[in-house]
């Protein structure tokens, strides 16, 4: 789990309760062993400063390239974008749904998630300006992108861990535990 801002312990609680112990994230240290990343919304700004202050984004960069399984969420997304890491072929519009006052929940299909819709919470929600051919679109809202997939990142503009719906998280989890199969439920699976 980052843990430089954010909502990280939202997250945090929702993965426990799909069966992973995760670990907190704030220097290279903590990222040795990683079976998974998770990538919190927050402000994008900030979690840039810090992913810079520590030193952390071509590592973030070679585990994400490396194929590790990683969600994320709102602002997460917005890091991962080509503008900031880099490591989704996408550009997003911050604040693209309007400010605070402007936030909303709605019941979303996803492409290829089973046990019907999501509750989706938007808060200042980033949508997806433009996307490369390998970012597989999983949801739309007013037919922007809000929910993609590219290799084994999924990115979210809203907020799964404010709901109990945990189906993101265990997707994440049973990732994790296929790529390192001596990771298992509640193990410690590291999804920083």
């Amino acid at each position: 789990m980052l843990a430089i801002q954010g909502d990280f312990e939202a997250h945090a609680r929702a993965l426990e309760r799909a069966g992973a112990l995760p670990t907190l994230v704030r220097t290279r240290r903590h990222l040795e062993g990683v079976a998974a990343l998770v990538f919190p919304g927050g402000e994008s700004t900030t979690i840039m400063r810090g992913i810079a202050r520590e030193g952390l984004a071509e590592p973030l960069r070679q585990l994400i390239a490396g194929g590790l399984p990683t969600l994320a969420t709102c602002a997460g997304m917005i890091v991962l974008d080509r503008a900031h890491l880099g490591v989704l072929d996408l550009r997003c519009r911050r604040n693209a749904f309007g400010r605070q006052i402007a936030s909303f929940e709605c019941d979303l299909e996803l492409s290829g998630l089973p046990g019907g819709p999501v509750r989706a919470v938007f808060i200042r929600a980033p949508w997806v300006e433009e996307a490369g051919p390998s970012v597989e679109i999983l949801a739309e809202v007013n037919g922007h992108p809000v929910a993609v997939r590219e290799g084994a990142v999924t990115a979210l503009a809203f907020h799964p861990e404010l709901t109990d719906d945990l189906r993101f998280h265990e997707q994440l989890v049973a990732q994790a535990s296929r790529r390192s199969p001596q990771v298992g439920p509640r193990q410690e699976v590291n999804t920083q």
